[in-house]
């Protein structure tokens, strides 16, 4: 493949300057989707006629003088957004046909800025992986090495733009669906601030499309370089014009710094429930000497920092307490049983899993009376600090596991196995509270695998770690295309 794969800002410079056209741009990244994704298998839902109209569209509005952000820029979309005229399924065979009748708000916002969408991006079942294949679909292979999963849920939208499929993508994350696919594939991610983005339009079919404010969940850009998240950030963010935008308007802080060496800067790589592998744990310290080196101030311990263990629990008990929240009465029982039959002395995260998959509406509120604890402690932590730099999961992209029984998979941690949703702990860090965290490539395992970090900032300072991410990328590299 091709090493040196454009950036949206690379091709804008040249739409601009009359050195290309939309139509070339978008023909160019068909014809690469058509050659190459066969191995791939990230374009689940093309929309190639639409999009080459959308081009010559983006042509003749250049033409008469017009400009905006993403003005005939390729772009794909996540299977699980709405786009009026193509199926949302979600991975589940059950809606296969269902045709929603308008757009996604996030998908609308990137048609006015321009995009041209070139089709969607293939997902897990429900979303509810870490791995993205699902029976109508089929599996998504890592560009990297095809025997492995490029992640999930985003995992479809992580491996077209590894191959150049496009130069940008949206996404979601809950239990870092827009940052595992990242790291595994070596792009770039952002997981905004719990709110700052509209959701409405993704939605499990057949809907219907509400403004719903989720309790962990958000929407967010991919990109093959730190600025362009930004420049796709900008298209995104700000409240449904349904709800909070009848009298809000967004204003984002600008980044606390602007140079490296202004940077206060914690970085973990040890996590109480699970060790982080030597690969991972390479690419933090790569980034860590990159910092020291620019003359940040790096700090690996803080007694400010709120008490993992905690966090994870929380963070583990919010998110599988909403999983189940449809599940049929009969499979609900069977889970109470189950929890009804744990030890009192079993903390383990999988009994965490458990006993949250039938809590009650008092045991959720006292969570999430917790989970503001942890939040007041990090506002505190971001008074010393401008930045958490951590793993987004132990290992780089794991071979294919596609097991009935999620719960009796296994992540092998150099050569030491754990449960599979174990992984999960380092993605709730940012999640729980409602962090906004960017994933960065910090480099390559001894396999060649990508491996990425996150850097996570106070909340509604978005343009924090996203600066942060510029500026490594200039000192450490960025995305590299697979060979």
């Amino acid at each position: 493949m091709d090493q040196t794969l454009p950036t949206a800002e690379d091709i804008t410079a040249a739409l601009r300057a009359g050195e290309v056209t939309s139509a070339e741009v978008t023909d160019e990244a068909i014809a690469r989707i058509e050659r190459d994704d066969k191995a791939i298998n990230a374009i689940c839902v093309p929309d190639f006629d639409r999009a080459r109209a959308a081009a010559r569209r983006a042509d003749q509005a250049r033409a008469r003088g017009e400009d905006r952000p993403l003005l005939g820029v390729p772009v794909t979309v996540k299977e699980c957004y709405d786009i009026a005229g193509m199926p949302t399924t979600w991975g589940m065979r059950q809606h296969r046909d269902y045709m929603p009748a308008e757009d996604a708000v996030q998908v609308s916002r990137l048609k006015a800025a321009g995009a041209v969408v070139l089709g969607k991006t293939n997902v897990p079942f429900g979303l509810q992986d870490i791995q993205s294949f699902n029976e109508i679909h089929g599996t998504t292979n890592n560009p990297w090495d095809h025997g492995r999963t490029s992640g999930g849920s985003s995992g479809g939208s992580a491996a077209a733009l590894a191959s150049g499929f496009g130069v940008l993508s949206i996404g979601s994350d809950l239990a870092g669906s827009l940052r595992t696919p990242a790291h595994f594939c070596g792009i770039y991610a952002h997981k905004p601030t719990l709110g700052l983005a509209a959701t409405r339009g993704m939605v499990p079919p057949p809907g219907p499309a509400l403004p719903v404010e989720h309790d962990l969940a958000v929407v967010g850009p991919m990109a093959r370089s730190a600025r362009d998240l930004s420049l796709l950030l900008d298209v995104m963010a700000g409240p449904d014009a349904l709800t909070l935008g009848v009298a809000h308007d967004l204003a984002l802080p600008p980044p606390r710094h602007e140079h490296l060496r202004y940077f206060r800067v914690l970085v973990l790589d040890e996590h109480p429930f699970i060790p982080t592998g030597s690969a991972v744990r390479a690419g933090v310290q790569r980034v860590t000497e990159a910092l020291v080196d620019a003359g940040a101030r790096v700090e690996r311990h803080s007694p400010l920092l709120p008490d993992l263990t905690e966090g994870a629990l929380l963070y583990t008990q919010l998110l599988f307490s909403g999983s189940v929240a449809r599940f049929p009465v009969e499979s609900y029982e069977q889970l109470r049983v189950r929890a009804t039959g744990l030890s009192a002395d079993d903390l383990s995260l999988d009994a965490a899993r458990l006993r949250a998959m039938v809590f009650s509406h008092r045991d959720w509120i006292e969570a999430n009376s917790r989970r503001e604890v942890h939040r007041h402690g990090w506002r505190r932590l971001f008074g010393e600090f401008d930045a958490v730099v951590c793993p987004i999961t132990p290992t780089p992209a794991f071979p294919h596991d596609h097991s009935p029984d999620p719960r009796e998979r296994r992540i092998d941690i150099d050569g030491v196995e754990y449960p599979y949703f174990d992984q999960l702990v380092w993605a709730g860090v940012a999640t729980m509270p409602g962090l906004p965290a960017t994933a960065v490539p910090a480099g390559r395992s001894p396999e060649g695998l990508p491996v990425g970090v996150q850097l996570i900032g106070p909340m509604f300072e978005d343009r924090t770690p996203l600066r942060l991410a510029e500026l490594l990328e200039h000192e450490i590299g960025g995305f590299r295309a697979p060979r």
